[in-house]
């Protein structure tokens, strides 16, 4: 063994000992830094093949990778494509909760499960930007944690990142509460693209960067802004979906 290697053990030891390794969920102890507990990686659900070719909502049987879902049939998306990493339930809540608190650990993490599930997407995407916050959040909050993902998710590839392609030029009330339709109202005409980002759009395949997709409604106002704007594709991409019941 090296120097270099030995002093890389040591150094990490006494990381650990000093700030023992803590499940990236509920904080347990656990055994390396950046792991989850086997009773919380147990409660994930990974969404993976078999779903829909467009939304990417899980199917219970294979039918094919071009299979369009029911609901992407009768009210088409305006994005291309969605993909998510996890089910957003009780299994990955706090994962999201504690990204939207300032828990950092979670981040790589997430972002390594997004560029796995959304590879297709990434692979030959001319922009990564994130789903924005009104001016008023993003001062009380301090951070943005979808453009923390998307810079985290983007990073490998060097894919150009753009945190203010989309502005969020409207404060709107929490989503929280509201139905589908209360959903698309609330965002209806919230977001523009910036004014120095516009030839950036034009023309260009976008991949949007969220946390959690819930309805839809968010991304979708977020796609219509993009494509009015000239983009030539927009996916989507977050680290968890909601999924209706009995899925």
């Amino acid at each position: 063994m090296t120097f270099g290697a030995a002093s890389a053990i040591l150094f990490r030891g006494v990381l650990d000992f000093v700030y023992p390794p803590r499940c990236l969920a509920c904080e347990r102890d656990v055994g390396r830094m950046g792991a989850l507990c086997t009773d919380c990686w147990n409660g994930l659900r990974f969404l993976t093949r078999p779903f829909c070719a467009r939304c990417g909502l899980p199917f219970a049987y294979d039918t094919g990778e071009d299979t369009l879902c029911g609901a992407c049939i009768a009210d088409p998306p305006l994005f291309d494509r969605a993909r998510a990493a996890l089910a957003y339930d009780d299994g990955s809540r706090s994962l999201l909760i504690g990204l939207k608190h300032n828990r950092m650990p979670a981040l790589k993490t997430l972002a390594g499960w997004m560029r796995r599930d959304g590879a297709a997407l990434l692979e030959d995407a001319d922009i990564v930007c994130a789903v924005p916050l009104h001016r008023l959040r993003l001062l009380k909050r301090g951070y943005n944690q979808a453009v923390l993902l998307a810079n985290s998710v983007a990073r490998p590839s060097g894919t150009p990142v753009i945190p203010d392609l989309l502005i969020r030029h409207r404060a709107t009330p929490s989503q929280g509460g509201l139905s589908r339709s209360g959903r698309q109202r609330n965002v209806r005409n919230a977001f523009a693209v910036h004014p120095r980002r516009q030839a950036s759009v034009q023309g260009a395949r976008i991949v949007i960067v969220d946390d959690v997709f819930t309805t839809g409604a968010t991304l979708n106002e977020c796609c219509r802004t993009l494509r009015k704007a000239g983009a030539a594709r927009v996916d989507v991409l977050c680290a968890a979906r909601v999924l209706p019941a009995g899925l």
